[in-house]
């Protein structure tokens, strides 16, 4: 059986058929995956009934795995966390703002991987924003305004304990940790180059980013805005649409993810782990 990708016929996103990833993956496998990942930047695997070591071995044959500094692991693993929404959870949505994961970090990661397991007869559609169109369809001006920008990243808004999953944070079933340490700041080019494809893309955005090297507070916030409804314009957006049993990987370098709701009710449960940075 070959493996046949579909693009999504979207700014991004493809899904992947005739492999089974419950099997240990070939070096060709491995090799066709990475390079249709590289294409299309997210990739869906319906139709797969995985155990947590099958996630942990896919995880394995991209790299190793990433660093989640804010989540509790699930019992018994120590890389894989679990995004879960109780049916009768009153707490805001996890993720619903455009961000990509861990952007923080100094090294962050390469990729993630979401394994639906609970998944809603509705809404719960996660969104991904292609960053390398966002920066290909730029203006000219508006990208002069961006160009050899160093941007400051921190979790302090999202995971200090005065952050929005911080001590006030009440009533939800993800085992999120907010700590001091979510306070530390860690700098990127805001336009960089694929560490394995050398293409141009904008990298994170406002929530991580929290200003710019070199420039005031008051002039940062406009271009952080500004870029921010650029970056998650609709003709770079990829909409998907998850099924039980349906594996995704997305490409941290190259989108921005968030998640939606509309699934008030009931139960939704997703495994995830994260690939570490990619190394030549």
């Amino acid at each position: 059986m070959s493996i046949t990708i579909t693009p999504s016929g979207q700014a991004c996103g493809a899904e992947v058929t005739g492999i089974d990833l419950s099997q240990p993956l070939a070096d060709k496998q491995i090799t066709d995956i990475r390079s249709a990942w590289l294409d299309h930047h997210v990739l869906s695997f319906p139709n797969q009934t995985m155990t947590d070591d099958d996630l942990e071995r896919f995880t394995l044959s991209f790299g190793d795995f990433g660093h989640d500094p804010f989540f509790d692991p699930i019992a018994g693993r120590k890389h894989i966390a679990a995004i879960r929404r109780d049916a009768d959870e009153k707490s805001p949505l996890f993720a619903e703002n455009w961000h990509s994961d861990w952007s923080f970090q100094t090294e962050p990661p390469a990729g993630t991987c979401l394994l639906g397991i609970t998944i809603p007869p509705i809404g719960g559609d996660t969104l991904f924003a292609n960053q390398h169109a966002a920066l290909d369809a730029m203006p000219p001006e508006m990208r002069a305004r961006y160009k050899g920008l160093t941007a400051i990243h921190s979790a302090k808004m999202a995971y200090a304990p005065d952050g929005a999953y911080g001590e006030k944070d009440e009533g939800r079933s993800m085992a999120i940790r907010p700590d001091e340490s979510a306070r530390a700041t860690q700098t990127h080019p805001l336009i960089r180059e694929h560490p394995e494809t050398g293409r141009p893309g904008l990298f994170s955005c406002l929530g991580y980013i929290i200003g710019f090297e070199g420039v005031s507070p008051a002039e940062a916030l406009p271009l952080l805005q500004q870029l921010y409804v650029w970056q998650s314009r609709e003709e770079f957006i990829y909409r998907h649409k998850w099924q039980p049993d349906m594996l995704v990987m997305w490409d941290n370098r190259s989108v921005l993810h968030c998640a939606t709701g509309g699934y008030d009710g009931h139960d939704r449960l997703l495994h995830r782990t994260t690939i570490a940075a990619y190394q030549t």
